[in-house]
């Protein structure tokens, strides 16, 4: 029943009524009025409280980044999760907190900001994350990071939502070490094995050739390039298609300096034969 509802719903009193009647009728209507308060500040409360959940399940903005700069239109967004993708925070009870850089992370940053907008997008507090980010990033390669109030509460877990961005979706790459598991948007996501303190590791810089031929041919689009990865260590894989498409073109580069010089010595021949006949005549 709504407040409105209430207002227009007020039953008159009959002056046909008796005197007991009235007073029934009267006795009733008082009646009323104390659970209609109620129930108004029911609403009240519950429209307050669904107001602050909405705050905590949606993004804190429907765009989350400032539009792009007009002569930046074509550049893509790289997005990128914080932790076991960039670092990795480990607590031990003798020394509490601490955070580890990923092997490569300061050559994959630098590099990237040549070619890329990269954002950080993570699902921490801005708490946790703006100190890390101020000594990860002392160069400001990342020109933008999100936080956990940039996120979609759904279940219990907080998603990115790349969808409020304000960017073309066909020019966004998430990465990350939890990619399907952390993004709403599964075709724009690059997933990449988690990073937990592997000395060996080198998936990020394994991923440089890769992004940066994406961002130097100007891939249209890149959900179906991502596509054509699904399921395959995706780094081992670009390098494998990229041998192969130098394969074929050595290849064709051979065929080509063949077939020219196959010409040139039958054009070679014509003319010694030319030249044999002026002789004899």
């Amino acid at each position: 029943m709504t407040r409105e509802f209430r207002k227009n719903s007020k039953l008159p009193i009959s002056e046909d009524l008796s005197g007991f009647e009235k007073f029934k009728a009267m006795a009733y209507s008082e009646t009323v009025k104390v659970p209609a308060a109620a129930i108004d500040l029911y609403l009240d409360v519950r429209s307050q409280i669904e107001d602050q959940i909405q705050g905590f399940v949606e993004p804190s903005s429907e765009k989350l980044l400032p539009d792009l700069p007009p002569q930046e239109q074509h550049v893509f967004t790289i997005v990128l999760d914080l932790n076991e993708t960039l670092v990795y925070s480990d607590w031990k009870r003798e020394r509490g907190w601490r955070t580890f850089k990923r092997p490569g992370v300061d050559a994959f940053l630098e590099h990237l900001a040549k070619f890329y907008e990269v954002v950080v997008y993570s699902d921490q507090l801005s708490m946790y994350v703006d100190p890390v980010m101020e000594r990860l990033d002392a160069k400001g390669c990342v020109r933008h990071r999100l936080s956990r109030v940039a996120t979609k509460y759904v279940n219990g877990k907080h998603y990115r939502d790349l969808s409020k961005l304000n960017r073309d979706p066909a020019r966004v790459i998430y990465i990350s070490g939890h990619a399907l598991d952390s993004c709403l948007q599964p075709e724009n996501c690059l997933p990449i094995k988690p990073w937990k303190l592997e000395a060996e590791d080198t998936q990020l810089i394994d991923l440089i050739p890769l992004l940066e031929f994406v961002a130097t041919a100007r891939v249209s689009d890149i959900r179906p390039v991502l596509a054509s990865f699904e399921g395959r260590d995706i780094a081992a894989e670009f390098l494998e298609r990229s041998r192969f498409m130098t394969m074929l073109y050595t290849d064709d580069i051979f065929s080509m300096k063949s077939a020219k010089g196959a010409c040139m010595n039958k054009k070679n021949k014509n003319n010694n034969m030319d030249a044999f006949g002026g002789d004899d005549e």
